[in-house]
């Protein structure tokens, strides 16, 4: 089974760009400390202050690593400045077409 995360994050208006910026800096930073876990973002076309971010990861206790660390919460923490929201979730694949 591989695990995925997803994320639905509510930007503040006028917030969209810090958004993305700040939501890289945590991808790159997971990167550099050597998670596994690559992220995919997405802007919702019909409401653009919504973006669901996904990605697939090598373990379920990488994840909880991934989440448990210092670097993670501080960098929920820079982005949570700039939303509304935030809703995390952890995903297993069911089912795929082909």
């Amino acid at each position: 089974m591989t695990p995925y995360t997803q994320g639905t994050w509510l930007v503040k208006p006028g917030r969209e760009q810090d958004f993305m910026r700040l939501w890289q800096e945590l991808a790159d930073w997971s990167v550099t400390e050597g998670f596994t876990g690559r992220g995919t973002l997405f802007r919702d076309l019909d409401h653009p202050a919504r973006f669901v971010s996904i990605g697939p990861w090598s373990s379920l206790e990488e994840i909880e690593q991934w989440r448990a660390s210092a670097g993670f919460r501080e960098g929920v923490e820079r982005l949570r400045d700039v939303l509304e929201s935030f809703e995390p979730h952890t995903l297993e694949l069911v089912r795929e077409t082909s």
